[in-house]
């Protein structure tokens, strides 16, 4: 639908096919991440869904499309900075509006993500840390990159995609005192911080700085005419891809999860697909952000009119964020005290005191998944669209920050 070709139409002032492209895919990516963690919350599949030998292909491919969101967004992010950039031209007002954003979203992931959307409490045993911590780091570090040369960024994050899973075989153990910066860096895990608590980093920083700082240097591509523009972003998606299926068919470098060619013709395109997340291998980025160059150029190509739901969500993807966890985990509450008549276990302490699990039988299958996704999408619209309306009317400085 969103495709649709309307002869008619014409972007208003200011607005060009190639930001209506990056927003409508940022929004794509919010609305697949809600999927993905609706099914976290409420999917009767109580196995990682990547099992081969547990999952069905549907639960599957519904997890696995959701692993371009990552990389995607963080790409975008880098790109969106690159254009900000060129618009106000003030390198030193750009990079500390950065570098205050990105500390934000540390905060924000340390405590509204966590405490009031993941946890609904507090874990007395590990303070975990996801994507959003992730980001914050990787616009505090591209805050300071900017004011290198584009071809020193260009090796940076080169570098670091590119190479550190030859860092793979270096263990925590070997850095000493100093092994909980290399598993933040690389390894992820658990720290040890004090008593029984430990942290725990889900998004391991070095490939994710350098997927950030790829995106910042292909920002001056959005400045070329459209037709080159489009150009390079299929070469370039092709290139990656066909880089991915090269080496993930030859198990060549880049992942530490070996293909298997065996079981039927299904089992092995699946267990093609299946490459590491925590941390994000060069073959996962390069499976999924080769195909998401292409659809960004498609986007640009064939997209003329600005589609409400897609685009408000991607003008205003840290809102989506913040609000969807909650909203997701408390429709689970509400859904269990239903079934149930209790949903302790759906939070932290100090009300789940005893670590309560859900019952077996808990969950629903996944179409309602999809049926409760579809829910969450349309609460969030209407607030998503009033705050975009007012980002656009009011010029008020913590606005810049959400």
């Amino acid at each position: 639908m969103f495709l649709k070709v309307s002869p008619t139409y014409r972007p208003k002032e200011g607005l060009s096919a190639r930001l209506l492209a990056i927003d409508h895919l940022r929004g794509l990516i919010m609305i697949l991440m809600a999927l993905d963690h609706t099914r976290d919350y409420f999917s009767n599949a109580h196995f990682n869904p990547l099992d081969l030998d547990q999952t069905t292909t549907g639960l599957f491919l519904t997890r696995w499309i959701t692993h371009f969101c990552a990389p995607l967004f963080i790409l975008l992010s880098g790109i969106s900075t690159e254009l900000s950039l060129s618009r106000n031209g003030k390198r030193n007002a750009q990079a500390r509006l950065l570098f205050i954003r990105g500390a934000l979203l540390i905060v924000l992931e340390l405590f509204w993500v966590r405490i009031l959307g993941w946890d609904f409490g507090l874990d007395p045993n590990t303070i975990s840390v996801g994507v959003i911590w992730a980001i914050g780091w990787s616009m505090i570090t591209l805050s300071g990159l900017m004011f290198l040369p584009r071809v020193w960024i260009l090796l940076f994050s080169l570098t670091l995609i590119l190479g550190h899973n030859a860092l793979d075989t270096m263990s925590p153990d070997r850095f000493g005192s100093m092994a909980w910066l290399w598993q933040i860096l690389h390894t992820g895990g658990h720290i040890p911080l004090w008593g029984q608590q430990t942290f725990h980093p889900y998004y391991p920083l070095i490939p994710w700085l350098g997927v950030m700082s790829l995106g910042y240097v292909l920002g001056p591509l959005f400045h070329r005419s459209a037709l080159m523009r489009q150009r390079t972003l299929i070469s370039l998606g092709a290139l990656l891809t066909v880089a991915f299926v090269t080496l993930r068919w030859s198990h060549g470098y880049g992942e530490a999860h070996v293909w298997l060619a065996e079981g039927s013709i299904l089992r092995q395109a699946l267990g093609f697909l299946d490459c590491s997340k925590y941390p994000p291998s060069l073959q996962y980025l390069l499976m999924t952000i080769g195909p998401g160059l292409l659809l960004l150029a498609l986007l640009e190509r064939c997209l003329v009119q600005r589609q409400p739901i897609l685009a408000t969500f991607g003008e205003v993807p840290l809102i989506f964020y913040l609000l969807h966890l909650p909203l997701i985990h408390g429709l689970a509450v509400l859904w269990d005290l239903a079934i149930y008549g209790t949903a302790v276990w759906q939070f932290n302490w100090p009300i789940n005191t005893d670590h309560i699990k859900p019952p077996s039988d808990h969950g629903i299958a996944l179409p309602g998944v999809y049926l409760v996704t579809s829910f969450v999408i349309a609460l969030l619209y209407p607030v998503c669209r009033g705050y975009a309306q007012l980002k656009q009317k009011r010029a008020h400085a913590l606005l810049r920050y959400l």
